[in-house]
């Protein structure tokens, strides 16, 4: 076997599973499971009739690039979302998921019979695909940590002068993952410069960016405003941007910048740059495992070539159920509403004893716990209320001497909002009872 199959760290709810071992939960409270970010509202009843619509397609093998119907169909969502013209035929591709997918670019990109040019730079913490996909590819993972006195932003100044030239890929994540955190057209124009100067290409990982916050309605009171806001354990310092900042930054009502946006904004066009998205998070299908990628149409030849090889051509079912989803953008706002309402609901009931900025998007809430011990919180968390929520520190490395997770909770607002809510009430009463 791959002897780089070793160096794979346990994937996070591996750990949970192990650090839940031999703990009976309170058999008085149904479970609520907050750890993974599993999109659970309904799929929306179109896309399933458009599947059933296009079972026919089971008849024929699909071809790696998708259909033309479905790349017109990416296409124009980007075109409407982010403001660009991409070329169907050489700027985008349909994936299998953008897991699937940011794993893969990996794997083409990096030339592992080269000494140099074998390094991948990652947020820290992080999604854990990057860190795999760059120890299978023959790459050594650089952990950028994104930590609470920098806005959760990724330092480019911490990266040695002297690694620059041996970095082949960076990922980014905007949103970000845990953090919620969106990157600013000065946060891309400074890694577009970075990338310009080094020659290294982008893996912009934006699955979250469709939800976000819409503008309150300020005839709406507290209880039922859709504006988030943040939280502060008393005694602890607040995290960066807390208070009027974070909840001006949170609820906006505009779109998350994206990296195709920010890179037409500067006048550079899609040089090194490939983005990623999703339908599982935007339309509720985790399980159709349904993305594209989009940019520059040179990195995509390449890519497109790999996959071909890869043999992870997206079958003509899937095709046609997400042409229908990519094409409909009701069902996107009814699902960023029904976000909204949870965390207006949730982060009032936690804001005394978690300490939260409230996220720029995304459905995550990334929450300071008492006495700092993560692992501990979660356990005696789900040992006495029966509520699942991710240890920060398993989604991060050790890095500059710290693990920037450690300390911190990640809670996915994904179930219903009574079950979100109850859980919140719960959480309460938990840190009420270990004070």
């Amino acid at each position: 076997m791959n002897p780089r199959l070793d160096q794979l760290h346990p994937y996070p709810f591996q750990k949970l599973r192990e650090l839940f071992a031999g703990v009976t939960p309170n058999p008085e409270r149904a479970p609520i499971n907050l750890s993974i970010g599993e999109p659970r509202h309904p799929t929306p009843q179109f896309i399933k009739d458009a599947l059933v619509a296009g079972l026919s397609g089971l008849s024929n093998y699909p071809i790696t690039q998708g259909s033309d119907a479905l790349r017109d169909s990416i296409a124009a969502w980007a075109e409407r979302r982010y403001g660009v013209k991409l070329d169907p035929a050489t700027e985008v591709l349909p994936v299998n998921g953008s897991r699937e997918a940011l794993f893969a670019f990996a794997q083409a990109s990096v030339d592992s019979s080269r000494h140099g040019r074998r390094v991948i730079i990652s947020p820290n913490p992080f999604y854990q695909i990057y860190e795999g996909a760059a120890l299978l590819a023959g790459a050594r993972p650089f952990f950028l940590n994104t930590l609470p006195e920098n806005d959760f932003k990724m330092d480019w100044s911490r990266v040695p002068e002297d690694l620059w030239e041996q970095v082949n890929l960076v990922y980014v994540c905007s949103p970000g993952n845990p953090t919620g955190k969106v990157m600013s057209l000065a946060d891309w124009k400074e890694l577009f410069d970075l990338s310009d100067a080094h020659g290294f290409a982008i893996a912009a990982d934006e699955c979250y960016s469709e939800i976000y916050f819409p503008h309150p309605n300020p005839d709406e009171t507290t209880n039922h405003s859709t504006k988030p806001a943040s939280g502060q354990v008393a005694g602890n310092l607040p995290l960066a941007g807390e208070g009027a900042n974070a909840e001006s930054k949170a609820a906006n009502g505009q779109p998350p910048l994206g990296a195709l946006t920010a890179s037409q904004q500067l006048g550079r066009g899609f040089k090194n740059l490939i983005v990623f998205n999703s339908l599982s998070k935007r339309s509720n299908v985790p399980g159709l495992r349904s993305g594209m990628v989009a940019g520059d149409a040179a990195l995509m030849k390449a890519f497109l070539l790999y996959r071909t090889y890869h043999g992870s051509a997206m079958s003509p079912v899937v095709q046609a159920a997400s042409i229908a989803a990519w094409n409909d953008e009701a069902h996107v706002i009814e699902n960023r509403r029904q976000y909204a309402e949870k965390f207006a609901a949730v982060m009032p009931l936690l804001k005394d004893v978690l300490a939260f900025d409230a996220p720029d998007a995304a459905f995550y809430l990334w929450a300071r716990v008492p006495g700092g011990d993560d692992t501990a919180f979660a356990r005696g968390l789900y040992e006495t209320q029966h509520v699942t929520v991710l240890p920060g520190s398993y989604l991060a490395r050790d890095a500059g001497g710290v693990n920037p997770g450690k300390g911190f909770v990640r809670i996915a607002l994904v179930d219903s909002l009574p079950a979100c809510v109850e859980a919140a009430e719960r959480i309460v009463r938990f840190v009420g009872a270990s004070r």
